[in-house]
């Protein structure tokens, strides 16, 4: 858990408010496309970079060591004219108190994404309609949805607001037939299901351990003694069990063990718990993250 961070985390460690806007780093990589002209591809990594760097998606005004560091990397497979498809990752970080260490706070992978696009056209997003093209209205679903994991990290449930702006989102991309990744029915981890499970009244346990697991929990791990916030975190994570037979169909709570799944393991990868029945976290683990048995829950003394 050694990650080198730059001096906004100290300037940080006096801000007592959540980071409300973006700080993202963009690529673009369109290697599968012979021929084409890369130039364009370049053109369109800046419009997507200065889209969601530029853009007011909270109506704050806040400094660069104030924000959400996040990443898109889009890579495209298909060209057909200006119709692309692609597939694009998404991750977003947060620092973490007293410490260099940047905790994953979202990381997915969107591998339904087609979009329509003319170099060098000005990317300008409205909440209230689909855009017809498919880019903005994407990359924003992902913009808010990563606001309310940030938001949620800091305060219990507070990034509600910013995940009710990303089911508007989705809600006009149900709209219209033209492009995947929207629709409720027939396409499993979609857009759509992860905002519906999000804000579900069902999953108010797992919006609740986020922010415990961060707040409570990673702010207060790198005090000289551990005990206390590794007890915070072991019983956040218990209190997982509610979903070990609901799990599977839950792309939110897949999400979640996806982007933490490394976190919890080196958390806990010690013989210095405090007396934590380490067992009891390993049997939860085997069962609500199965794929990881062998390499990680097993590995657990």
């Amino acid at each position: 858990m050694k990650k080198i961070i730059s001096l906004f985390l100290l300037l940080f460690l006096y801000n007592i408010s959540f980071s409300q806007e973006l700080l993202a780093t963009v690529q673009v990589n369109a290697q599968q496309i012979q021929g084409s002209n890369q130039q364009a591809f370049k053109a369109l990594e800046k419009s997507l970079r200065d889209f969601i760097n530029n853009t007011s998606w909270t109506g704050k005004k806040l400094q660069n060591f104030e924000k959400v560091k996040s990443n898109f990397a889009l890579v495209i497979s298909e060209k057909d004219g200006n119709r692309y498809k692609a597939t694009l990752v998404v991750q977003a970080v947060r620092p973490v108190y007293n410490s260099t260490y940047e905790s994953p706070l979202l990381n997915l992978q969107d591998t339904k994404f087609g979009f329509e696009y003319i170099e060098n056209e000005n990317l300008i997003f409205n909440e209230r309609q689909f855009s017809g093209k498919n880019l903005i209205d994407v990359i924003s679903f992902y913009v808010y949805v990563i606001l309310g994991y940030d938001a949620d990290s800091f305060q219990s449930m507070a990034g509600t607001q910013w995940f009710q702006k990303a089911q508007l989102v989705a809600q006009n991309g149900e709209s219209q037939n033209t492009y995947d990744g929207w629709k409720q029915v027939n396409e499993p981890r979609n857009r759509s299901q992860l905002i519906r499970e999000i804000l579900n009244p069902n999953m108010s346990q797992l919006r609740s351990t986020y922010y415990t697991y961060h707040r409570a929990g990673l702010d207060n791990l790198f005090n000289q003694d551990q005990t206390g916030a590794k007890k915070v975190i072991f019983d956040a994570l218990m209190q997982l069990k509610m979903y070990e037979n609901s799990f599977q169909q839950n792309y939110y709570f897949d999400i979640f063990m996806t982007t933490k799944a490394d976190e919890i393991f080196n958390i806990f990868d010690s013989n210095n718990n405090g007396g934590l029945v380490i067992a009891d976290l390993k049997q939860l683990m085997m069962t609500i993250s199965p794929k990881n048995t062998e390499t990680k829950w097993n590995r657990w003394k």
